[in-house]
């Protein structure tokens, strides 16, 4: 097992950084402004030849019952509770702070091994930060810096001792057939994207069991894009919760441009992408916006409807949504709508029906007979045009690759094709293939079909 470290902190001290450090990618959003962590953040991290899981948290807090502050401290107890070590972080060139001796008295009580990390300790302006740490009775400080890379031999040798005695050829051997057959059967990629309080994180909650994420009335609690591996019927799923996507306009602070950027990097790495509507709301063009970006990202979509327990009209509504998706989304038309609600756990298991039945059409592969068969069909019921008094042909196509699905076209005059001729192929293999609520693209290629023998001799 590979040991778990928490990093713990008051606010604006590094702990984001030193996380982005020892996981060797800048995944964790870090900003001059305090405060900007809130959900703890999970991942890998390495030291040489040490591996190791590390949480990021917003920190502890003394705040009131309820409030979004105590929330965020309970997430990071929730991070101590798995841990092995703690990695107190202070701010070397502030010194130690009012703040930091209440943390370490709330560190102390929690009766975990710590280890008193002074980020920041590059030149001299750490000096009298890093005398003034052993007051608080945590034994030698770790002078690093995070930002520039320093002191790592020295957290190196506090995990050390965690990691036990490396394992012998045999055992590398084993686990290296295990990490192929990880590999090969890596888990689905899923993420929940919508505008600020549509419920993500609380849809998130209920699919996990636990209260992995923040919830509450307050729009916009969620800022970075949270990846939690799961399973959802012995499938292994990493699920991701992201920041809420308001229209371009609105987007106003460093800080929550920095979490749609986050946002929109999940829906890069997804394989499928859930869009959740708020349907207590009044539903607006920019959900259904969203649904085209994951479209036109190439990934597969499945539209949910969530808060569905306080929908009166729920016959209207649906009616409306599905109005709404012909005249916005009709390059993928047949994206299948569920309609949820996370706190009753109702309609869960029709999502991730969903989900899978998407994904299966995404990595779908048609054979080129039937894709040409097909073909012959569409192009005798509706014809290419003309265009300057010359028809254009096509002669042939082939499915070139999956995720999403690709069909390369050939013929002649292909980039004189109308976008509107296009699109008519494009929901002809979608309806006869059943390949709904999955984008489908195409690429044009000028010649002769490649594979007819006769006519290349």
């Amino acid at each position: 097992m590979k040991p778990t470290i928490a990093i713990l902190g008051r606010p604006n001290v590094g702990k984001s950084t030193l996380f982005n450090r020892l996981v060797g990618r800048k995944i964790a959003l870090v900003d001059d402004q305090p405060g900007v962590t809130r959900d703890r953040r999970e991942g890998e991290g390495q030291i040489g030849d040490l591996h190791f899981r590390v949480f990021d948290t917003a920190g502890l807090d003394d705040a009131r019952r309820g409030s979004l502050e105590q929330r965020m401290s309970a997430q990071a107890e929730a991070a101590v509770a798995e841990a092995d070590l703690v990695f107190f972080v202070i701010d070397a060139r502030a010194g130690v702070t009012p703040t930091d001796e209440q943390f370490a008295q709330r560190i102390r009580r929690m009766g975990k091994p710590v280890a008193l990390v002074a980020n920041k300790a590059e030149g001299r302006a750490a000096e009298a930060g890093l005398a003034e740490a052993f007051a608080l009775g945590f034994g030698a400080p770790l002078a690093v810096s995070a930002e520039h890379g320093e002191g790592l031999d020295q957290l190196y040798d506090v995990i050390a001792p965690l990691v036990g005695e490396a394992p012998d050829a045999e055992e590398d051997a084993a686990e290296s057939e295990e990490d192929d057959e990880a590999y090969r059967k890596r888990p689905l990629r899923l993420a929940i994207i919508g505008q600020p309080n549509a419920g993500k994180s609380t849809l998130v909650n209920t699919l996990l069991g636990e209260e992995r994420m923040l919830t509450g009335p307050e729009a916009g609690i969620t800022r970075d894009a949270i990846a939690t591996d799961w399973n959802w019927q012995g499938r292994p799923i990493k699920l991701w919760d992201t920041a809420g996507i308001r229209r371009k306009s609105k987007v106003t602070g460093k800080i929550e441009k920095l979490a749609v950027s986050d946002a929109l990097r999940a829906i890069r790495f997804a394989d499928c992408v859930i869009v959740l509507i708020d349907a207590s709301m009044k539903i607006e063009r920019q959900d259904l916006a969203l649904a085209d970006l994951v479209a036109r990202e190439g990934r597969a979509v499945v539209l949910a409807l969530s808060k569905w327990d306080a929908v009166e009209e729920k016959q209207k509504t649906l009616a409306e949504v599905n109005s709404d998706l012909e005249d916005v989304l009709p390059e993928i038309r047949g994206v299948p709508v569920v309609t949820l609600s996370a706190k009753q756990e109702k309609g869960l298991d029709k999502l991730m029906n969903a989900v899978f039945a998407t994904v299966e059409k995404w990595n779908a592969r048609i054979p080129t007979s039937q894709v040409n068969r097909w073909l012959e069909g569409a192009l005798a019921r509706n014809p290419p045009p003309a265009p300057s008094g010359r028809r254009i042909k096509i002669r042939y196509a082939t499915q070139a690759s999956t995720r999403p699905p690709t069909f390369a076209i050939f013929g002649n005059q292909l980039s004189k094709l109308p976008e509107s001729y296009t699109r008519y192929l494009m929901n002809g293999l979608r309806q006869d293939f059943d390949l709904g609520g999955v984008p489908i693209r195409f690429s044009l290629r000028g010649g002769r079909n490649p594979f007819d023998r006769e006519k290349r001799r």
